[in-house]
């Protein structure tokens, strides 16, 4: 077997793509890349960052026994890891496939076809950028389900100036015109084209109206109560404090917290969307969608346009309060939860999503398409559902009055805010309900809490259901499930009349539908 070693030239790391007998045979004899020297700097510090709790009890340790060793052994072990994970990964990239060698304890070998690969992500943390390093990852648009992130092709790291024109290779024949030649002469054909979405500092005053801030300090309060915090915490001093704040109204106690609370995990949530989404844009030359955002780590998507099924309008509830939302595409491939990237704009200005939303579908009226009501069956079924458990509650307290209980008056308050609230929730939810048809468009839109509006191409689909649960059958509704391999794989029309199931499906999939027509 060849040696391996690293070859400057991106001509020389990424071949011509072609599927011959005789490129099979040169694949064999292509080299075996090591990655860049400067990730020696870069292992260590990550290995070190992920395993920071043992090393502070490695400190405390060696601080009380005045024996320091235990912190030099815990560092130098994780500088050997660095040094083995460095040597034991190799990557080639032949004419026919892309293959990556690494595991030091085990030994596992990926190997992809060039003809299949779909997407090149590219991505840079700080450190890789003040080294000129990135990390390049490589995807199918297919993920098998439990395939875990440690199989996923991913080339930690190259040199940043080798990435252009490796990822334009690699993206060769996606990027090319059916009968002409290769469209992309350069790696940054890949992300020239119209800028046709920008991010704008104002957008960070949408941040707050997410839970990112609350659940950053959540995760922070639980990391710091499992390393010893609570081990620390002095019960006679938190005694003392309470004593001291007794003579205060508990209420205002609260209320201050809660005051406190919202601007400290507004602040988190401010800074995670500077760092992660800043200086953010959407480009696109007719071909690709290229997504570049990020300043400390900036990462680069591209998002092939063959792929592209639809977008997704998500409209949480208090970021649509504040007039917000967040645009992401619909692609063959890309499933959301499994670590695959499809992000066109975060948290923003509707009016940008959706004008951004009809620039990628081509279609600026699909935007602006009213949504049919479902009528008043799902408009009952949705407040059965939100008012039975304070029905519930407030038949108990009734129960408990009439058996002669004392009922506090707070429960009476509680059980009546819980039934206003579940009734505007349910009264949103069903004003969120509705569905639109267009040429070759399927247009659906759902939710509350999550409110989300998914256009859907109608070449995507490859399925329809129409499924009816028994109280469904009852109420003489249906649910049209559109099955698709992008996004997440089936897109819902809930609780529609059921004698209008299968024309829904006629007028997205003509002759879909007609064959179930009177059943």
């Amino acid at each position: 077997m060849t040696e391996p070693h690293r070859l400057p030239a991106p001509a020389d790391v990424a071949p011509a793509e072609e599927d011959t007998e005789s490129a099979r045979a040169r694949e064999s004899e292509q080299p075996w890349l090591q990655l860049d020297r400067r990730m020696l700097l870069v292992h260590p510090v990550n290995e070190i960052v992920k395993l920071l709790p043992v090393l502070l009890v490695s400190f405390v340790l060696g601080a009380q026994s005045g024996n320091h060793l235990w912190s030099f052994l815990v560092v130098a072990g994780l500088v050997a890891y660095g040094l083995a994970r460095w040597l034991t990964t190799t990557y080639r990239i032949g004419p026919v496939h892309v293959q990556l060698r690494q595991g030091v304890f085990q030994k596992r070998v990926l190997s992809i076809p060039r003809s299949r690969i779909r997407s090149v992500d590219v991505e840079s943390h700080l450190l890789h950028r003040l080294l000129g390093l990135s990390i390049v990852r490589i995807g199918t648009g297919q993920r098998a389900p439990g395939q875990s992130d440690t199989n996923r092709f991913e080339i930690d790291a190259l040199s940043s100036d080798l990435v252009p024109e490796l990822r334009a290779a690699l993206l060769t024949h996606t990027l090319r015109h059916e009968g002409s030649g290769p469209a992309v002469e350069s790696g940054d054909a890949v992300a020239t084209g119209v800028e046709i979405g920008q991010w704008r500092p104002s957008w960070v005053r949408y941040a707050p109206f997410s839970i990112t801030g609350i659940a950053t300090i959540a995760f922070l309060v639980g990391a710091a109560f499992q390393y010893g915090l609570s081990g620390s915490i002095d019960p006679s001093r938190v005694s003392e404090g309470i004593a001291s704040v007794e003579h205060v109204d508990l209420t205002l106690v609260i209320f201050g917290g809660v005051i406190a609370l919202l601007i400290l995990a507004s602040a988190f949530a401010c800074v995670r969307y500077l760092i992660t989404y800043g200086a953010l844009t959407v480009t696109d030359n007719g071909r690709v969608l290229h997504v570049t955002h990020g300043l400390l780590s900036t990462r680069q998507t591209t998002l092939d346009r063959e792929r592209l099924r639809g977008t997704t309008l998500a409209e949480p509830l208090l970021l649509r309060l504040a007039g917000g939302a967040t645009l992401d595409a619909i692609m063959t491939g890309v499933a959301a939860g499994q670590g695959s990237s499809s992000l066109l704009l975060p948290q923003g200005p509707r009016t940008e999503c959706e004008r951004v939303m009809a620039t990628v579908i081509g279609d600026e009226r699909l935007g602006a398409t009213p949504l049919a009501a479902h009528g008043p069956v799902a408009r009952r079924r949705r407040f059965a559902r939100a008012l039975a458990l304070p029905l519930a509650c407030a038949a108990v307290l009734v129960g408990l009055s009439w058996t002669s209980r004392n009922v506090h008056w707070t429960a009476w308050v509680v059980t009546a805010l819980l039934l206003c609230a579940s009734a505007a929730l349910a009264w949103d939810r069903y004003r969120g309900l509705g569905h639109a048809t267009a040429p070759g468009w399927l247009i659906t839109r759902s939710g509350s809490l999550d409110r989300k509006r998914h256009s859907l191409d109608a070449d995507g689909i490859i399925g329809w259901t129409v499924r009816q649960t028994w109280f469904q059958r009852r109420a003489g509704v249906a649910t049209v499930i559109a099955a698709t391999p992008a996004g997440v794989g089936s897109y819902a029309v809930t609780d529609i009349p059921a004698d209008q199931a299968w024309a829904l499906v006629e007028a997205v999939t003509p002759g879909g539908g007609d064959v179930w027509a009177g059943r």
